[in-house]
């Protein structure tokens, strides 16, 4: 997945993707579904999930940089993971991981075990 990512990793804002699988894992597309600040980017289940149901997703990856190239997920950044975990429970659509990445490398919430 990271070289799907890349493009992102050094943007000066924060941009946060998603990335919707079929049921073979397999990428159907990648979009930008918000452009945010120089430190955050708000986000609402209802704008990252709107295109992974048009594409009849299976599952999603969500991944964000950060322009600071810090790793380590913030406050915001856990909320906002554990709200959109729940809103792809209920829709049906599993959230598979959700990455940061910066030019520094990756942090991945289904690696640290935030995922589940």
């Amino acid at each position: 997945m990271l070289p799907l990512l890349r493009d992102i990793e050094d943007k000066k804002q924060e941009y946060f993707i998603c990335i919707s699988l079929n049921g073979a894992n397999e990428v159907i597309e990648k979009r930008i579904v918000t452009v945010g600040l120089l430190d955050k980017s708000q986000v609402h289940p209802r704008e990252v999930f709107a295109d992974v149901i048009t594409d009849r997703a299976a599952s999603v990856i969500l991944a964000h940089n950060h322009p600071s190239g810090e790793l380590k997920p913030s406050e915001s950044d856990l909320r906002v993971q554990e709200q959109l975990t729940e809103a792809g429970k209920i829709l049906g659509i599993e959230v598979l991981d959700h990455i940061i990445i910066s030019k520094r490398g990756y942090y991945s919430f289904q690696e640290a075990g935030l995922i589940y």
